[in-house]
Parts: structure tokens; sequence; C-alpha cells
């Protein structure tokens, strides 16, 4: 380690020494041939006095790095392995920051995203205190059946006439000239023909995509198209539960069962059910009580049965059922 320190002090020297001498005669050099009216390439002589002068430095700096190279191994490792190595780690770096920049990008558009949001509920809000909303955004406007073996066109026209006729009743009552207040796009419609063609039994949503103040003009709307399918048929146990000996009493049957109806309203609408709300039987409560005073200490279940076949936006009507079970 010694050795190589003195070397490299000695190099330095060296090449300070080289520098003075070299320096001295490129100076000497450029004046000379500046006063013998020297020209290269038919260029002023000062001028090439001064290409001279540039040509000895480089020459200096040459010699410099060439006595580098063959004496400093140090100096070959950081000149010809060191170099390349950080050169093929900074090209891997900026290949690792192309995923980054791409979350970064997703990122953003999730923050502009969400200020848009937040942007449209301050709106809402401000809606809201000026009272004039009659229609919510995402609220259904009108539901029509699609009959898919008739003129699918001649259809959607008819029920576009019927749900236009009806949002004007509540959007501009008084406004009895208006006509098509509602406004959907072009490819909704084409999507709807298409998927309708396939044949089936189709239900027609129709949204609105913004809120509505009263008096507006026009109406933006998304429909949709359902599968017209059967989501409970007529003794379907829709949920149930079990409860012990220590549950048998009206309170805690109370709570399970209005525990039970917000599952099963959870339940038809992962099947498909456009309704929000449950229609009960409300003989299941004297059922019950009856069932009480007969029945203690004992386990029980309790089941909520539909009483009706019920498709994608009919009612459900169901019952509450109280059972023994066997110890």
């Amino acid at each position: 380690m010694n050795v190589c320190k003195s070397v490299a002090w000695i190099l330095i020297v060296f090449l300070i020494l080289l520098g003075g001498l070299i320096a001295p005669f490129g100076d000497i050099l450029g004046t000379k041939i500046g006063k013998a009216r020297f020209s290269i390439l038919k260029l002023r002589p000062k001028k090439t006095a001064t290409i001279i002068t540039i040509i000895t430095g480089g020459f200096i700096s040459s010699i410099s790095i060439g006595l580098l190279i063959l004496v400093s191994e140090e100096f070959r490792q950081r000149l010809f392995v060191d170099i390349p190595f950080l050169q093929k780690t900074l090209d891997e770096s900026k290949k690792a920051l192309i995923p980054l920049q791409e979350e970064r990008k997703e990122l953003e558009g999730k923050i502009i995203q969400k200020e848009k949001e937040l942007n449209q509920l301050k709106n809402n809000i401000k809606e809201f205190r000026r009272g004039n909303i009659v229609i919510k955004r995402g609220q259904t406007l009108f539901i029509a059946e699609v009959n898919s073996s008739s003129n699918i066109k001649l259809n959607l026209t008819k029920i576009f006439n019927e749900a236009d006729r009806f949002v004007r009743k509540i959007v501009i009552p008084l406004n009895k000239e208006a006509k098509n207040i509602l406004l959907w796009r072009p490819s909704d419609i084409t999507k709807i023909e298409k998927t309708a063609s396939r044949g089936g039994n189709w239900i027609l949503l129709i949204k609105s995509a913004t809120n509505v103040l009263k008096g507006d003009n026009y109406v933006f709307v998304s429909p949709d198209l359902l599968e017209n399918k059967f989501v409970v048929k007529k003794g379907d146990v829709i949920t149930s539960a079990i409860l012990e000996e220590n549950d048998l009493n009206l309170k805690s049957i109370n709570l399970e069962i209005k525990s039970l109806l917000r599952k099963t309203r959870a339940e038809i609408k992962s099947r498909g059910s456009q309704v929000s709300e449950i229609n009960t039987n409300g003989n299941f409560v004297r059922k019950i009580r009856d069932f009480l005073q007969e029945n203690q200490n004992i386990k029980f279940k309790l089941e909520v049965v539909s009483l009706k076949d019920s498709k994608t936006v009919e009612p459900i009507i169901v019952e509450i059922n109280i059972l023994k079970i066997a110890s």
C-alpha cells in the first residue's frame, strides 16, 4: 500500500513538472509562429498560433492520461471497469424506475379522479342546499320489459317516449309542449339492441346520470339492460339462523329478525334483484309469540321464506318461520 502511494505521488510530481515544461514550450512555440507569420489552412498567423497552443495543451493532457493508464493499475480499474459497471447500473436503475413512474401516473390519475368526485360532491351539496333537486344521480327513473321477439328498435322507441313523458312530469310539469328531454348516448342504445337481439327476457333500467334540478331542459340518463330472471321462487329459504336456549325471548328474537332481514336484502341483491326493500307477512309476529308460549328450553331456527316467485324487478315478499330443532 505504501509503495502504491509513493508511486502515485511520484507520478503526480512528474505530471506537474511535465506540464510546467511543456506549457512554456507551447507558449514559446505559439509566439514564434505568430512572429514568423506562419499560416495553417490559410488562417491568420494569430489564429494559427492559438491553434498550436491548443494542440500543445491537448498533447499535455494526452501524455498525462497515457502515463496514468500505464503506471496506475487503480486508474485503469476505474476507467475501464468501474465506469462501464456504473453505466450498466445506471441503465438498470432507469429500467427499475419505469414501473415506479407508471405507478406514479396511476396514482396521479386516481388523485385527479378523487378531486373530480370531491368537486361533484361540493356541487351536489350546493344544489341540495338550494333545495331544487328533483332527481338524484343514479336514481332509477323508469323500468320496462324489452321483448326480444318483437321489433327491438320499435320497442325501445316506445319505452323512450314513455320514460320521457314520465320524467317531464317531474322536471318540467308546467311545460306541456316540451318533448325529448331525455338524452342518452347512441352507443348505449346500440349495445342494448345487440344484447337483446340474442333472445331471452330482459329488463331495461333507465337511470339518471346526474342530479337534475326542477326546470332543467335536459336529463342525461344511462340505460342498463338486465336479464329478467327468477331471483327467488315460492317456498325458497333465503336466509336462516339458529338460536340457543338462552336466546328464547322476544328481545333476542327481534334482534335476530332484524339481522336476518339485512342478510336477506344483501342476498337478493347478490342474486340480481333490483328492489331495495323486502315486504314481510305480518302474521309471523303472532306465530313466533305463540311458539314461545308453548316451547321453552329448546334450540330453534328462524327461516326467511319467499311467499311468491319473484323476478329481477318484482317485489320480494317473505315470511319468517320459527322451527324446533331436535336435541
